[in-house]
């Protein structure tokens, strides 16, 4: 499994109230390493564009909460696709 998958499996496992303190405690973080570019004190600006993922992340998790597309320990569901009309008419008129 790999590294995004095993943080991902982690966000979701955690409360929201976890997860929105991990937002606030991610986005101290990217202030700090944009403070840090600023002043020429970083020197890996990859580091920048993890914190901004991993606060994508915990986005995505509470607002599929939110809609209630997921639960907390629970991976987001697939939808299956909807039939339309046509398609249904067509497996009919091949039958």
């Amino acid at each position: 499994m790999s590294k995004v998958a095993t943080s991902l499996e982690q966000l979701r496992d955690q409360p929201d109230q976890e997860l929105r303190q991990a937002l606030s405690r991610t986005r101290d973080e990217l202030f700090r390493l944009h403070l840090a570019q600023h002043t020429n004190q970083v020197t890996s600006s990859a580091a920048l564009l993890e914190k901004r993922r991993e606060i994508a992340r915990i986005l995505t998790i509470l607002r599929a909460r939110e809609l209630g597309a997921e639960n907390q320990g629970q991976k987001t569901q697939t939808r299956t696709p909807r039939t339309t009309r046509h398609s249904r008419h067509m497996k009919k008129a091949k039958s």
